[in-house]
């Protein structure tokens, strides 16, 4: 799958970025028709330590399923979001199945 990811105000290095590439890779393992997904990294500016948002936009055929969360850490956001976004595939699958 192609993740277009993107960093707002600031330079992601490759790791990260690979990072996030591996753990949206297993979303094809819960649903094969994804199109597209595009991550959206942000750092918010406050002393508070959860700062770094991490958002996900999943395009399915008729839809787009969007995550965003908030975490100490980008690679804890990708973690949960990805987590979250297989929870509601799978549930789309399920949908899909009873109409068949």
């Amino acid at each position: 799958m192609k993740v277009n990811t993107q960093s707002v105000n600031f330079n992601a290095d490759q790791k990260l970025i690979d990072f996030i590439q591996k753990r949206m890779d297993k979303l094809d393992l819960f649903y094969d028709k994804v199109i597209k997904s595009d991550v959206y990294l942000k750092v918010e500016n406050t002393s508070d330590k959860e700062n770094k948002i991490f958002e996900a936009r999943v395009s399915v055929p008729g839809d787009s399923l969007v995550v965003k969360k908030q975490c100490k850490s980008f690679e804890e956001g990708a973690d949960m979001a990805v987590s979250s976004l297989e929870r509601q595939l799978k549930k789309r699958k399920e949908k899909l199945r009873t109409y068949l």
